[in-house]
């Protein structure tokens, strides 16, 4: 199994309490842990607005990060879980990232989805549409991306965007293309685009949900002609680690109470509950992320709520969860 870690950068309120001026150097500082603790990626989610409520507490911009944390690092893969597609025109983006890649020496992940957060696209002012546009919107984003990467002059005529000699330079460092990281786990939509485009797919919150979406993935994968063993399934996990589950019990108190000090008690505690899932001593880990490896999952990618404070959760599982179960 192979693994990432997350930065904090606000967006679930995981540098509250920290100046604004030592943000940057509370994620550099996580950012360098990540990479010298054996993870093979550090990932940033692509938001505007805090969850689980808009607050006034900063979220930092995903590729802003993304070309600053490959400036700070030298082996990590960087990734973003995941770029709304709605946010950047995708030609726009796809300059964006193969500058990047460029920058961090052919480092880069592009995660990509059709969006889901209203609120942003409502402050922002980005048209929210109905799933079918947006998801459609995703494939041609792909596939737009994917051509301003390996074409030296690209004409594109698609229902949402539209291009005339479009010239992307540099091209990526990566051959043939920057990976595609296609998310979410819609069954009749998103599902095909992975089959048709991605090297990766991320979704499903617990074992059963994987196991189905992964075989409706490889139904769709059989539809296309796609061998389904080309695409590296993820997941996403909130964990913390410790050594005790008494240990664990406090550091999930800790996440509940201070959320409640920005957002509802309710909101607090259902934030809580996200970490019930998969959070343990390493032992209890490993056996629950055992139970997902035989399902398939090859690629963890992994939240902890509190590096930005405390890095002993995510020392921890690098220390005894990553040796157990990579390779």
């Amino acid at each position: 199994m192979r693994f990432g870690a997350f930065v904090p950068q606000g967006w679930r309120l995981d540098l509250t309490g920290i100046e604004r001026d030592r943000h940057w150097e509370t994620m550099t500082n996580v950012a360098r842990r990540i990479e010298e603790s054996g993870f093979e990626s550090l990932w940033v989610y692509d938001h505007f607005h805090t969850v689980p409520s808009p607050t006034q507490e900063v979220t930092y911009e995903a590729w802003t990060l993304m070309a600053s944390l490959a400036a700070v690092t030298e082996t990590v893969r960087l990734g973003q879980m995941c770029t709304c597609n709605t946010y950047r025109p995708p030609s726009y983006l796809a300059k964006v990232a193969a500058s990047i890649d460029v920058i961090s020496g052919g480092r880069l992940e592009m995660g990509i989805g059709a969006g889901w957060y209203e609120h942003e696209h409502d402050g922002y002012g980005y048209p929210f549409l109905d799933p079918a546009p947006r998801i459609k919107m995703l494939e041609e984003g792909v596939e737009i991306m994917k051509a301003m990467w390996t074409e030296d002059v690209v004409d594109y005529e698609g229902k949402h965007y539209q291009l005339r000699g479009a010239i992307s330079q540099p091209k990526p460092i990566q051959d043939p293309h920057i990976p595609f990281w296609v998310a979410g786990g819609g069954e009749q939509l998103t599902l095909r685009v992975v089959a048709r485009h991605a090297q990766y797919s991320n979704f499903g919150i617990k074992p059963d949900l994987f196991a189905h979406k992964s075989e409706v993935l490889a139904g769709h994968c059989r539809d296309v002609g796609r061998d389904f063993d080309e695409i590296v399934r993820s997941a996403n996990f909130n964990i913390v680690c410790a050594e005790t589950e008494a240990e664990v019990e406090d550091k999930i108190a800790w996440v509940e109470s201070r959320m409640r000090e920005h957002v509802s008690e309710e909101k607090a505690a259902e934030q809580a509950r996200l970490y019930r899932h998969a959070s343990g001593t390493p032992e209890q880990v490993i056996t629950r992320l055992k139970e997902w490896e035989a399902l398939g999952l090859a690629y963890a990618i992994v939240y902890f709520p509190d590096p930005a404070y405390d890095t002993s959760s995510l020392d921890l599982f690098a220390r005894e969860v990553i040796p157990a179960l990579a390779g």
